[in-house]
């Protein structure tokens, strides 16, 4: 497959359906992968990258609401369309506030379904422009996760990396206070998440080591500071 193709996670337990939003969106130059049931859906998410998600709503194993919520505290930017037969205002408003970025209801025409998805995919190609950062040579991609040193092959952080990073680089050259980023990203300040937060800052200083005009200090009873010389 060209790797080059938009990638979409299709998860669908009915299978003519499944098989007509999965050929219609290929037809469309769309990589698709099709699970039909959430764990295989989420397994596959953990296992690949992809652009986009459309999920089912009433899946066995594990439901859409389910599945996005276990998605959304692994990548929180990842475009995500619900598909439902649901139509209950209860039912929408659910979907939007597990992470939902769009939501059809059963039935739909393909061609609502691409529109939307294409949509979604432009909002997030200019959220993700707003939201890379150039720091000395490093370039970071927030949304995805993603750190490069000059040319090189980018490397994943993790999602609590990728937010103490952001929040150091929001703050550069000043401190940012320990108090308020253990309670926003560990939801606690107590000792325990201290040490949790020592050790992310550690790793966060190892990859960030090849520019030398970067480096993270420690302001003691403070908190931490992103010096850019």
């Amino acid at each position: 497959m060209n790797s080059s193709k938009i990638k979409i996670l299709l998860a669908e337990d009915e299978p003519s359906l499944a098989m007509i939003v999965k050929e219609s969106l290929e037809t469309r130059d769309f990589e698709v992968t099709l699970c039909e049931d959430g764990q295989k859906a989420y397994d596959s998410f953990l296992s690949d990258d992809f652009d986009l998600l459309v999920l089912d709503v009433m899946m066995p194993l594990m439901d859409g609401f389910e599945l996005a919520t276990k998605i959304r505290k692994n990548n929180p930017s990842i475009p995500i369309v619900f598909l439902t037969a649901k139509a209950q205002t209860e039912d929408v408003l659910k979907g939007f506030h597990v992470g939902g970025n769009d939501y059809l209801k059963k039935p739909f025409s393909m061609e609502e379904l691409i529109v939307r998805i294409h949509n979604l995919l432009e909002r997030k190609n200019v959220q993700q422009s707003a939201d890379t950062f150039s720091i000395g040579k490093y370039l970071f991609n927030f949304p995805q996760q993603k750190l490069s040193f000059e040319e090189n092959e980018p490397v994943k952080l993790t999602h609590r990396e990728s937010h103490l990073l952001y929040h150091l680089i929001q703050n550069k050259n000043k401190v940012l206070d320990r108090s308020y980023i253990l309670q926003k990203l560990w939801g606690s300040d107590d000792f325990f998440t201290g040490r949790s937060m020592d050790v992310f800052i550690t790793k966060l200083r190892k990859k960030l080591a090849k520019d030398e005009a970067l480096e993270i200090v420690n302001v003691r009873g403070y908190g931490y500071k992103l010096l850019c010389r």
